[in-house]
């Protein structure tokens, strides 16, 4: 069972890669030329067009995931751990690894932002 900062960890990371599905995937596709693939894709998975077109709900939705998991994060810091040796070892592992997933969440959405919204204005130019 995960903790409670752990799971709004893995939410966002969840979110967040659906924005790499929804925006950064095709966009990275039509650059390196297997807009083909990108097609096929789209056949076996209509829903990701209808995801394409939502980018700012999805976005959205995964932005606030990540505050709240870092809102999460930032108060179970400062809570104490166990005054037991091994509890206590588990407890700064586990905050080490919701740390490291958010982390994680923060790249992917930081990349699929920057496939969404800064690439097509640098492709207009």
């Amino acid at each position: 069972m995960l903790s409670a900062p752990r799971r709004l960890a893995a939410l966002a990371l969840v979110l967040c890669s659906s924005t790499l599905v929804c925006c950064a995937l095709p966009a990275f596709l039509v650059l390196i030329g297997a807009g083909s693939v990108l097609a096929t894709a789209l056949s076996w998975w209509p829903g990701l067009a209808v995801l394409s077109e939502q980018k700012t709900v999805v976005f959205g939705l995964a932005a606030a995931a990540l505050l709240v998991a870092g809102v999460g994060l930032w108060r179970s810091a400062r809570l104490p751990c166990p005054l037991d040796l091994q509890a206590a070892q588990r407890c700064r592992q586990r905050r080490r690894q919701a740390q490291a997933l958010y982390a994680l969440s923060c790249s992917l959405f930081a990349l699929g932002s920057f496939a969404a919204f800064v690439l097509p204005l640098l492709a207009w130019r």
